[in-house]
């Protein structure tokens, strides 16, 4: 029994992760959570950030991609989703780890919800100052 040949890779942004594997066969079919990312992903935003990496390196259509998202809300879990693609995309290629850098999706955004400190009524809003 012959295993099929993919190209896995982890996609995170704030608290959303992203399993993506790749398969290169010549298919249109985006899969998140077993559903059409057009379905998973309503907005147009959302679905253009899902295939911007596939449309920058035109690859469009030659892969199959099977993602799991999972945690987050829906645009995190998009950009996690196209950190993965971009990631598993440089798995399948090297060269094209310069054409996805220089256009910022090879990065994870770091950005994160700042936690609450005691004293305040968020992380850093202040109760308001009262003179008497």
């Amino acid at each position: 029994m012959e295993e099929k040949k993919y190209f896995e890779a982890v996609g995170r942004r704030k608290t959303a992760v992203a399993i993506v594997k790749l398969f290169p066969e010549k298919s249109n079919e985006i899969l998140i959570n077993n559903k059409n990312f057009k379905e998973y992903f309503p907005t147009i935003y959302q679905q253009k950030m899902v295939l911007a990496p596939l449309e920058l390196t035109q690859n469009l259509g030659n892969f199959k991609i099977v993602a799991l998202a999972r945690g987050g809300g829906k645009n995190s879990q998009a950009e996690a989703v196209r950190l993965g693609i971009s990631r598993a995309l440089v798995l399948f290629d090297s060269n094209l780890r310069p054409i996805l850098k220089s256009a910022g999706f090879l990065k994870r955004d770091p950005r994160k919800k700042e936690r609450k400190k005691f004293g305040l009524k968020k992380a850093r809003r202040a109760p308001q100052w009262q003179k008497r």
